[in-house]
C-alpha cells in the first residue's frame, strides 16, 4: 500500500460560467488557510516563531509540507479549550478577464479526530471576490480528512457575477477580437466524496448542481460579432453526477520539487437531473517535477479537455483557464477539444526573491479530426518573479507577464501556476 501523506488538492469546478470565480476562489482560500492557519496552529503548540505572521499587506505565512506526518501537539502544550486556528488574509489578484482586485479570505483549520495523526488538518472557511470591473462573488469551502486520511469529502458553494467578453467558439473567433460584453449572475455547489485505493490513488464521486443567467452588460452597445448567446436573458440550471481520480505525490504542493500530480475528472450532465443541457465534461491532468540543483526546479504541465453532446457556450473548453497557457485572455477561445502543454525553469534566489520562465503550445478545435494544425496552435511564454511569503515552506506570491499569439497579460497570484 502506497504512503498515507497525501497531499490536500485544490477542486476543479465547470460549473454555470463561474469557472474563473471558482479557480480564483478555491485556490486563494486553500494557499490562504492552509498556509498561515497551519503555521499558527504550530505556533500555538509549541510556543515559537520561524517564520513571520500574516500582516496587514496580505502576507501569508505556511503549511507544513504534505509529505510530512502531522505531528500530534503534547497535551500539557496545547491552549486551553483551543483546538484549531483561525487566519485572515487579504490575497490580491489579477486576472486578464477580470481585471485586479482582492480575495478576502477567513478560515479554521482544525484535526478532525484528536487521534488520527496521518489524515491532513481539514479546513472551513468563507472567500470572497472584488475586482475592478464590477465582479463580485462570494464562496464557501469545507476540506474534510477522515480516518486516516482513508475518506476525504469536498464541498464548494459560489455565488457571485461576473463581467466578461465573450469573444465566440473557435479558434477564427478569437482571432478575430470581436468582443460580446456579458454579464453572469448565478451560484453553484459541489460534493465530493474520494476513498484511498492505495498506492496514493483516490476515487470518488461528485455531484454539481448550479444555476444561473446571462445578460448584456448594462450600457454596452451591441457589436455585430460574435452572435449572442442563444440562452442570454434565460434562467439556466446545470446539474450533474461525475467521478474523480486523483494521484498527488509532491512532498510540498507549495513549491514542489520531486514527483508527480495525476488527475481526471468527468461530468456527465443530463436533463434526467433537471439539467437545461445534456453534456459530458472530461479533464485531464498531468504534472512532474524535478531538481536540477538545489536552487533549480524544472516543471512540466500536461492538461487535456474534452466536451461531448449539447454544451452551453461556457461549458466548452476553455484555453486561458488554471494558467493554461498563460498570455492569454480566459475565454478568448473555447472549444469542444482542447489541450495544452508547458514547461516552466525556477531559480531561488537570495533575500527570499525567484525568477522563473516558461513557455507552452496549444489549442482548442472542433472535433478530434482538427488535433495538431498548425494553424490552431495558440503559443505562449514569459517569465515572472517570486516572492516567499513563507521562507520556511517556500509558499510564493506570483507575478508574472506573458506573451500570446497576440496578446500579452499580467497576472499575479499565491503559489506556482502549476
Amino acid at each position: 500500500m502506497g504512503s498515507r501523506r497525501t497531499p490536500v488538492t485544490i477542486p476543479r469546478l465547470n460549473l454555470s460560467g463561474l469557472w474563473v470565480v471558482r479557480a480564483t476562489l478555491a485556490a486563494c482560500l486553500l494557499f490562504a488557510i492552509l498556509a498561515a492557519a497551519q503555521e499558527q496552529h504550530q505556533r500555538a503548540g509549541t510556543g515559537r516563531a520561524d517564520d513571520p505572521v500574516p500582516d496587514s499587506q496580505g502576507s501569508l505565512s505556511a503549511q507544513l509540507p504534505a509529505g510530512s506526518e502531522t505531528k500530534a501537539i503534547p497535551e500539557q502544550k496545547k491552549p486551553p479549550g483551543r483546538r484549531g486556528s483561525f487566519i485572515v488574509a487579504p490575497i490580491p489578484i489579477s486576472s486578464p478577464a477580470l481585471g485586479t482586485g482582492i480575495v478576502p479570505v477567513l478560515g479554521y483549520i482544525f484535526p478532525l479526530q484528536k487521534g488520527d495523526n496521518v489524515s491532513p488538518p481539514s479546513l472551513v472557511g468563507v472567500a470572497g471576490l472584488v475586482t475592478n470591473n464590477g465582479s463580485r462573488a462570494f464562496g464557501t469551502y469545507a476540506d474534510l480528512f477522515i480516518k486516516q486520511d482513508t475518506y476525504r469529502i469536498t464541498a464548494l458553494y459560489v455565488q457571485g457575477n461576473l463581467n466578461y467578453d465573450l469573444f465566440g467558439i473557435g479558434v477564427v473567433a478569437g482571432d478575430a477580437g470581436h468582443k460580446l460584453p456579458l454579464e453572469q449572475s448565478g451560484r453553484a455547489l459541489r460534493v465530493e466524496a474520494l476513498r484511498r485505493l492505495g498506492w496514493d490513488f483516490f476515487l470518488g464521486v461528485r455531484f454539481s448542481s448550479g444555476s444561473s443567467k446571462i445578460v448584456l452588460r448594462s450600457g454596452s452597445d451591441v457589436p455585430p460579432e460574435p452572435e449572442p448567446p442563444p440562452d442570454i436573458g434565460f434562467h439556466t440550471t446545470l446539474r450533474a453526477l461525475g467521478l474523480r481520480l486523483n494521484r498527488d505525490t509532491r512532498p510540498n504542493r507549495f513549491y514542489p520539487t520531486t514527483g508527480t500530480l495525476l488527475e481526471f475528472t468527468s461530468d456527465f450532465f443530463s436533463e434526467g437531473l433537471g439539467s437545461r443541457y445534456s453534456f459530458q465534461a472530461y479533464r485531464f491532468t498531468f504534472n512532474k517535477y524535478g531538481s536540477l540543483s538545489k536552487n533549480q526546479v524544472l516543471a512540466y504541465n500536461l492538461f487535456v479537455c474534452g466536451t461531448g453532446g449539447d454544451p452551453p457556450f461556457y461549458g466548452n473548453c476553455i484555453y486561458g483557464t488554471n494558467n493554461e497557457l498563460r498570455g492569454y485572455t480566459a475565454g478568448r477561445y473555447l472549444d469542444r477539444y482542447m489541450i495544452a502543454t508547458q514547461l516552466e525553469y525556477r531559480l531561488a534566489l537570495p533575500k527570499r526573491f525567484g525568477v522563473v520562465g516558461f513557455g507552452g503550445v496549444g489549442e482548442v478545435v472542433p472535433g478530434g479530426s482538427q488535433l495538431v494544425r498548425l494553424n490552431n496552435f495558440l503559443p505562449g511564454g514569459g517569465g515572472g518573479v517570486r516572492f516567499q511569503l513563507s521562507k520556511k515552506y517556500h509558499v510564493n506570491l506570483r507575478a508574472d507577464i506573458a506573451r500570446g499569439k497576440d496578446t500579452w497579460t499580467w497576472t499575479m497570484g499565491v503559489g506556482e501556476a502549476f
